[in-house]
């Protein structure tokens, strides 16, 4: 079920059709498809969406699931779960539980998932084009406070899955600053020597850009070309940067 189809245009709102209501398709940007085809599901594991509202990558996982094993979707705020749980309703998805608290709560919560997507709260530098605001009310000092929040949340996500197995981690933002991405990525490195690999995204993102290795003063680990950048001038896709890490058994 790795498919999506281009709408080109349409007589009536595609959001509001019998067969949309009735769950037979669901709507979602090209690049928000990326980091769930990167995490790669495999039928039966436990997965964790850190930041899953309104749902849309949490529902795709559970697709290709096929509603078997367990998806915990969590969010910081219990008013954007409300999308979540509709959309899941009415998709009929059944494998899925659903959290609301702060996702650097994890693992004490709940741990050894096979494999965690942490889709990070960003900037959005990459859907200025959705969202013309963004221009003018993003500052670099948003970028720094967020690549906090980011590195502590990748940490979390890296802390949660199974360490008897080799697991997977995805780290996506719809952000194309350097700051939010390779930073956060190589800070993650660093933190979890030797434990921690970069992986190749995988074909379905075969098209995007290579990662950074440097930029300005920054210089990054070599592995950093396997993570996958989009550009909307070059892919015709929002601004997107997603990285697949694999942690090995302790």
């Amino acid at each position: 079920p790795k498919f999506a189809l281009k709408i080109v245009e349409s007589a009536v709102p595609v959001g509001a059709t019998p067969e949309y209501l009735s769950g037979k398709y669901t709507l979602q940007s090209a690049a928000s498809l990326c980091p769930v085809l990167a995490l790669d599901p495999q039928k039966n594991e436990r997965i964790l969406d850190m930041a899953a509202a309104p749902g849309g990558k949490t529902s795709f996982i559970a697709q290709i699931l096929e509603n078997s094993g367990t998806v915990v979707a969590n969010d910081l705020k219990k008013e954007r779960h409300t999308a979540t749980v509709a959309n899941l309703h009415r998709l009929g998805i059944t494998n899925v539980l659903v959290r609301v608290g702060d996702a650097a709560d994890y693992p004490r919560v709940m741990g050894g998932f096979d494999r965690v997507l942490l889709d990070a709260p960003c900037s959005g530098l990459g859907v200025v084009s959705r969202d013309p605001t963004i221009k003018t009310q993003r500052t670099t000092q948003d970028c720094t406070k967020l690549a906090q929040l980011q590195k502590k949340l990748l940490l979390a996500a890296i802390d949660s899955v199974d360490t008897s197995k080799a697991a997977i981690i995805v780290y996506s933002t719809c952000s194309i600053s350097v700051e939010e991405n390779e930073a956060v990525v190589q800070y993650a490195l660093d933190k979890r020597k030797g434990a921690l690999k970069i992986l190749d995204a995988g074909p379905f993102l075969a098209h995007a850009t290579p990662g950074y290795t440097r930029f300005r003063s920054k210089r990054f680990h070599p592995s950093m070309t396997l993570t996958r950048r989009f550009f909307p001038h070059v892919h015709n896709m929002d601004g997107f940067f997603v990285a697949k890490l694999k942690l090995f058994a302790s």
